[in-house]
């Protein structure tokens, strides 16, 4: 199938579909045109009227552009809180009695959270920050999964005006120091403990020894207590998250904040190198989101989203604003998606009547490997929408997803952008025709385009992703480090954002990502992204997953090598078999040079392939922190796969 295009219904009943009529646009392409033309100021003007966002004060000047776009200021004048337009807006709305979010727990525990319930928790631990002393722009730090009181946390630092930083709470004690050490939070909060896959992981431990590691004092650090497990206590320091909001008013005024204050503090994974703190304005944290749920994602009151994350991710954060200021639902959960079953995912979409579910292209891979196909024995009628980030999503599982599973009705809003935008660069709407794994285009308001080497504009051709004009949502600098973020993202091109992926535009003007710029695999000269060979390699009815990169060669500089995780056995010959597969569709030039089959590829919880990791093995190089794994245990096996090279 070349080319997908929505059902009526989709159409008439979209969220944009009454903008774009309301708006006079004949249609989403004229809109998305005329959001980064010569009226860009305007469309940044007028979202935020469309959705609905509640200024304390309105801006007198959209946008300060005298120092430059590196350091463009938003909404000049205007008063907001991102927190009291997701906690406060919808029970002024009505939706005081509707549900905000739910939550399961690995062992079956079950949360159901009103509107009223959480301004209730939010306003509650609002009083003790500002009690304890916490004051416009301190940092408040969270190392914990997603449980209630993470979200509760989340948005109640960001109503009193300080800047909520979250961990993810995979990583490991030394990883975790080195955000304490760069943020210096006034108030740290954690967890006694949580499941995973049946474990029991013991948090506030490793974060005792990370806040030990970093060497700063602490106002204090707030455990909330899911298992009510034996844990070390430092009755000056430590208090629980019940004692903390025990007896504190259920009413709290939300900080006033100039649209430019931070609200959000996101460590990048910190994988390579010291981890990069983005700050992302209250206008970001609010407005990004929004739009995205509003626009692209369709969602409305009534609509529940699921998308597989962790707070500790952009992702997080990104899900609980964008769902909850449009006055919608969301499900978050703790542990993994296939235990205690396998169809844990499934079931949830069922009992749940989830309508918007998202994931990563790996989680995707990993739900259509397993058998039977417990997809098939759940009712998934409520589903309407799906999505995918993370990393590029290969075809045969785009279209697995769309058919098998969406039997295509529903649409695909496979979306691309970053931390350090807070949304996304790349994304459709459900009105547009789209190809399997493309992202359609440009979000509404981002100037994007790709460039080659020189900075000139290019289709038909493979070369960097960029953003041409700035937006609300761009990191406000880096925590401690400006000229670290010049160079990051302005000095390529300069007075451009280089975002640090591969990108291409077909003949038919489709966008698709093929994988960061640094995973860019040289063949003689020749460039090639890792996305566009796996893309091939798990068409094959015997591959499960795979993972390409460069390995250096004395003549071409670098030859292919792919990794290949096998369904079941495979036969003697499937190395060859794959070699010539790849061959037959990208061109003898880079036909692989060795196909191996590995037992599992190292990859996050949200299910994201790190082939840096692999990188790192060929190279003899330390491989870095590894608790951002699922799969630590992969590790071995690789390093016995690689040494037979």
């Amino acid at each position: 199938m070349k080319i997908w295009n929505p059902p009526r219904d989709v159409i008439t009943e979209a969220n944009i579909t009454h903008l774009l009529e309301k708006l006079g646009f004949k249609d989403y392409k004229e809109f998305v045109r005329w959001s980064v033309g010569d009226d860009w100021k305007d469309f940044w003007e007028k979202a935020p009227e469309w959705i609905g966002v509640e200024w304390f004060k309105e801006p007198k000047e959209i946008v300060d552009l005298s120092q430059g776009p590196e350091w463009a200021r938003w909404y000049r004048g205007g008063l907001i809180n991102a927190a009291y337009n997701v906690v406060d807006k919808p029970i002024r709305e009505g939706k005081g009695g509707e549900i905000a979010f739910e939550w399961e727990g690995e062992d079956g525990s079950f949360r159901r959270i009103t509107y009223d319930e959480l301004r209730s928790e939010v306003n509650r631990f609002s009083n003790y920050l500002r009690e304890t002393g916490v004051k416009p722009k301190d940092v408040v730090m969270l190392y914990a999964p997603m449980l209630p009181e993470t979200i509760f946390i989340m948005l109640a630092t960001i109503k009193v005006g300080a800047i909520f930083s979250p961990i993810f709470s995979g990583f490991a004690p030394s990883a975790v120091s080195v955000r304490i050490a760069s943020a210096r939070p006034k108030v740290f909060v954690t967890v006694d403990g949580y499941y995973r896959r049946g474990k029991i992981i013991k948090l506030k431990e490793l974060a005792d020894e990370a806040l030990k590691l970093s060497n700063h004092q602490l106002e204090s650090v707030v455990v909330i207590k899911r298992l009510n497990i034996d844990i070390s206590w430092d009755d000056n320091r430590d208090i629980s998250y019940d004692e903390a909001i025990s007896g504190k008013r259920p009413q709290a005024e939300a900080y006033e904040a100039d649209p430019e204050d931070p609200a959000l503090l996101l460590y990048t994974s910190g994988t390579t190198g010291k981890p990069k703190g983005a700050i992302i304005s209250h206008a970001g944290t609010l407005l990004k989101p929004a739009l995205e749920h509003w626009i692209n994602l369709d969602m409305k009151p009534g609509s529940k989203l699921l998308w597989v994350t962790d707070i500790g991710w952009m992702m997080g954060p990104w899900q609980i604003i964008g769902a909850q200021f449009v006055g919608a639902s969301h499900v978050i959960f703790e542990g993994a998606i296939d235990y205690p079953k396998k169809d844990r995912l499934w079931r949830m979409i069922e009992s749940l009547r989830i309508t918007h579910f998202g994931f990563a292209a790996t989680v995707a891979r990993m739900l259509k490997s397993l058998t039977p196909k417990p997809w098939e024995s759940h009712d998934l009628s409520s589903l309407r929408v799906f999505g995918n980030t993370g990393e590029p999503i290969d075809p045969d599982t785009w279209t697995w997803i769309m058919k098998e599973v969406g039997e295509w009705k529903r649409p695909m809003i496979n979306l691309s952008g970053g931390t350090e935008i807070f949304g996304c660069i790349l994304l459709p709407s459900p009105v547009v025709p789209l190809k399997p794994s493309t992202l359609w285009g440009p979000a509404p308001g981002v100037d994007a385009d790709v460039f080659d080497d020189h900075g000139r504009s290019v289709r038909g051709e493979v070369g960097y992703l960029v953003v041409k004009k700035p937006e609300p949502s761009m990191t406000r600098g880096l925590w401690n480090e400006p000229e670290r973020y010049i160079n990051t993202y302005w000095s390529r091109f300069p007075g451009v954002w280089y975002h640090g992926d591969w990108a291409y535009i077909d003949e038919d003007g489709f966008w698709y990502i093929l994988g960061r710029a640094d995973d860019v695999i040289k063949v003689a000269g020749k460039r090639i992204g890792p996305a566009e060979i796996e893309s091939i390699l798990n068409e094959h009815p015997l591959v499960a997953e795979s993972a390409c990169v460069g390995y250096p060669h004395e003549i071409k500089g670098e030859v292919i090598l792919c990794l290949v995780k096998s369904k079941g056995e495979a036969p003697d010959d499937i190395e060859n078999e794959l070699k010539e597969l790849v061959s037959k569709k990208l061109g003898k030039p880079f036909k692989p040079w060795r196909v191996l089959l590995v037992e599992d590829l190292p990859k996050t919880r949200s299910g994201k392939i790190l082939r840096r990791v692999i990188r790192s093995l060929i190279a003899g190089r330390e491989v870095g922190d590894l608790s951002v794994l699922e799969n630590p245990e992969s590790i071995d096996h690789l390093k016995k796969v690689l040494e037979s090279l």
